[in-house]
């Protein structure tokens, strides 16, 4: 049984309080879209997939309890909602995207005369209820077209792998997008063994990705990240699989900070490198990294751990929550939903489903 980080039953949300983990399992009651909001931006829910789910769960919550007068009202209060959830954390593109989604759906639907509030609101909280259920199909999806190109290139044979950040059940509605890979992998009996990095400053790593794996029971280890070259050296991996927070046109990636360093250490030892990218985590509307927005945290997430000073007082700090790591390094391929494309490839591929859908 996988964990379960957000609990959701007919407007009653609540999220495992990852800040917490691994030494308490709590759940913290979100309300409203400013509970939402506050637990984003403290990251104690995160992981793109999810912040968007919460995001709009929280919303959810909220629209039970709110009342508006016409259609045009409560599409303006649902507009004005998102765009304060996607303020919480702006490197992640899911909830931007969400926003955009449900933004555009809301203001079509209100614009109907025929509408009602009643039914408006309806269809809004259904589809922002079926996230849960949607990204889970996704994320196996995901996990399935990565196994098998992994297990392609090392003929059936079973696989080292190695991940960065945490992209499992406490990033997403319960599967994972990269251990949704190696999660797959274990199901295949074709995993040899795991190894996941603690992830600095934050360690979501050895925090959390640990924490999944010591759950589930796979063979796996924990290294620091420095380690990477020469685990890579000496231990034979098979393939290094991360997740994203946002794939641009170009293929270029946003994810945890560190991401970029591994791939370039995995290109240098001829190691396949993929990105899982769920079409959620892709924005289309950005050519390519060079735009992309990158959040800087509080300089305390690298002085100090769990408020323990662990650098020398008045040093400066700078924290990039995320670097992009280039298109040209993704070696191994950007798994989707909808099967693997190379960097390149993505833009038309992609383009080309979404036209079949609409068509």
């Amino acid at each position: 049984m996988t964990l379960e980080a957000i609990k959701y039953d007919e407007g009653s949300l609540q999220i495992l309080d990852q800040l917490l983990l691994p030494f308490k399992s709590e759940y913290i009651d979100v309300k409203d879209t400013e509970g939402g909001w506050n637990v984003i931006k403290k990251m104690q829910v995160r992981g793109a997939p999810a912040i968007a789910i919460v995001g709009c769960l929280s919303l959810v919550v909220e629209l039970r309890a709110t009342h508006c007068n016409s259609t045009k009202e409560l599409a303006d209060f649902i507009q004005s909602k998102l765009e304060y959830l996607v303020t919480a954390r702006p490197t992640a593109v899911n909830m931007g995207n969400a926003a955009k989604y449900f933004t555009e759906k809301v203001q079509r639907l209100a614009s109907d005369d025929g509408m009602s509030v009643k039914n408006l609101k309806k269809i809004i909280m259904t589809d922002m209820e079926e996230m849960l259920a949607k990204d889970i199909a996704g994320n196996k999806a995901v996990g399935d077209f990565g196994a098998d190109d992994i297990l392609t290139r090392s003929n059936k044979q079973p696989v080292c792998i190695l991940t960065h950040c945490n992209t499992g059940s406490l990033a997403t509605a319960g599967y994972g997008t990269a251990l949704g890979v190696i999660r797959s992998l274990k199901n295949r009996d074709a995993l040899k063994h795991v190894y996941c990095t603690e992830t600095r400053p934050y360690n979501q790593g050895a925090r959390l990705t640990a924490y999944e794996l010591v759950y589930e029971k796979m063979p796996a280890t924990l290294v620091c990240d420095s380690m990477a070259a020469m685990l890579m050296q000496r231990k034979n991996i098979s393939a290094v699989v991360v997740g994203a927070d946002r794939v641009v046109a170009n293929g270029d990636t946003a994810n945890k900070i560190g991401t970029y360093q591994l791939a370039i250490v995995a290109k240098h030892h001829d190691v396949p490198f993929y990105v899982a990218c769920p079409t959620t985590a892709y924005d289309s509307t950005i050519a390519n990294g060079d735009s992309i927005k990158i959040e800087e945290r509080p300089s305390q997430e690298m002085s100090s751990i769990n408020g323990v000073p662990v650098a020398a007082p008045g040093i400066q700090c700078w924290n990039p929550g995320f670097d992009v790591t280039p298109a040209e390094l993704i070696t191994g391929g950007i798994i989707t939903e909808h099967g693997l494309f190379k960097p390149h490839e993505l833009k038309d591929k992609l383009g080309l489903i979404n036209g079949s859908k609409k068509a």
